[in-house]
């Protein structure tokens, strides 16, 4: 009896190891082919601010987008994009983006359009396009799903260099949901309950402000099913909560898409 016993119990530890064997092996080519959709991905990422020619640094970062469309357009979140520029000492709207000797170059801006509900915004940029983004399909999105996102998530404070994180779709909620009282309900919400509720990716990797705009892929195409946003979301979702919830969420690229029709 104590024979069998044992023998049944390393047969399921055998099954076991068997089994995890098999996950890692198919994790492990997905897992190769990281680097190189990295690799591919950091040019289309930029930083957006607003230069100055007077000011110290000249160049202010705010958040992070990244090139889409025919690579002249910059796709971020609209919070991202100041509503008013100091013309008086000339500042205007810039991107930044390290070029392939290493250096930063600050190019002009301009916002073409925008939509608000969805905390989505589009640049232009002049001259030579960028590498773009390819959109993917977002409502293929499954939770548990792993995905890549790239952007600046400290700002400038240790020099421009994409920094990229994996995230796991751990739900997919509606960006605001009725409150239990009348009381927790703020201006925002009420909007965002009227124009009716979407469904945003809530994420399991950890976002910093400077990541708002940052583009969330697929690690093997490099697809975009998704924009990093956490200031809009939590605005409505969590406006209940009396402390940051230190969620990160992301608008799903159909959002995007959609604007970008828009301009054709």
């Amino acid at each position: 009896m104590v024979c069998e016993a044992l023998r049944r119990k390393r047969r399921r530890h055998l099954s076991l190891a068997f089994a995890a064997a098999a996950v890692c092996a198919l994790a492990a080519p997905a897992r190769a082919q990281e680097p190189a959709t990295i690799e591919r991905v950091k040019p289309s990422i930029v930083a957006v601010g607003t230069f100055e020619r007077t000011r110290n640094p000249q160049f202010s970062f705010l958040g992070t987008g990244f090139a889409v469309g025919n690579g002249s357009f910059i796709a971020t979140n609209d919070h991202v994009v100041p509503k008013t520029l100091a013309t008086e000492r000339n500042e205007a709207l810039a991107i930044a983006v390290r070029a392939e000797d290493g250096n930063v170059v600050v190019r002009p801006a301009e916002r073409l359009a925008g939509d608000a509900s969805a905390d989505l915004a589009l640049l232009r940029i002049p001259g030579p396009p960028l590498p773009a983004l390819r959109l993917g399909d977002s409502s293929a999105v499954r939770e548990g799903e792993l995905y890549l996102l790239t952007g600046f998530p400290i700002g400038s404070v240790l020099g421009l260099f994409p920094v990229t994180h994996r995230a796991m779709i751990a739900a997919i909620t509606p960006i605001v949901i009725p409150a239990a009282r009348a009381d927790q309900l703020d201006a925002r919400s009420v909007r965002a309950l009227q124009r009716g509720p979407f469904a945003v990716f809530q994420l399991d990797g950890t976002a910093y402000p400077g990541n708002s705009g940052s583009p969330l892929y697929h690690p093997r195409t490099g697809e975009v099913i998704g924009i990093v946003n956490s200031v809009f979301v939590k605005g409505t979702k969590e406006a209940a909560l009396t402390a940051p919830s230190g969620i990160t969420y992301a608008i799903p690229a159909e959002r995007l898409k959609d604007l970008l029709e828009r301009l054709h």
